[in-house]
């Protein structure tokens, strides 16, 4: 279920608990597009979306539990912040170097490359986190810098 939580100012939040299959990522792409829409924010979509996807994929492949809680933010007009929280507070992500044979292994250093920042925050009260929170945020005005239609190189 997809919830809507209204702010007193500013742009609303996004969220859905989602359960822990590859096809949630699907499904968070879908949210981050629909949010990002929402706010006008169509030039950083894919970006958005590729982001959360890979978050929500970290945490199919890497964490425990029956579901995972994917968040999508917009405090400021420059910022928006994807999130991903999960039931597995002792595997905190870590960014590796994989072989060029592996499969695998190359997420963290796209989210790396694409987010303006990210990390983790560990979840719960006491010296036992219950859960963790991997986000990143996103320069919501980036992509308009770039965009050829205002002279920038573009793709």
């Amino acid at each position: 279920m997809t919830r809507t939580y209204p702010r007193g100012t500013g742009y609303p939040g996004y969220s859905a608990t989602m359960t822990r299959v590859p096809e949630a990522a699907r499904e968070a792409r879908v949210l981050a597009r629909v949010a990002l829409a929402t706010w006008g924010l169509d030039d950083v979509a894919d970006e958005a979306a590729l982001l959360l996807s890979e978050l929500v994929s970290n945490a199919v492949r890497h964490a425990a539990g029956h579901a995972v809680r994917v968040v999508v933010d917009r405090p400021t007009d420059e910022r928006v912040i994807l999130a991903v929280i999960d039931q597995a507070p002792g595997r905190l992500p870590q960014m590796r170097t994989p072989g060029s044979d592996d499969a695998s292994g190359r997420g963290l250093r796209l989210v790396d490359a694409l987010a303006t920042q990210w990390g983790y925050d560990l979840m719960g009260s006491g010296t036992q986190p219950r859960a963790k929170r991997v986000w990143v945020v996103l320069d919501a005005t980036r992509a308009k810098e770039l965009s050829p239609e205002d002279g920038g190189s573009g793709p």
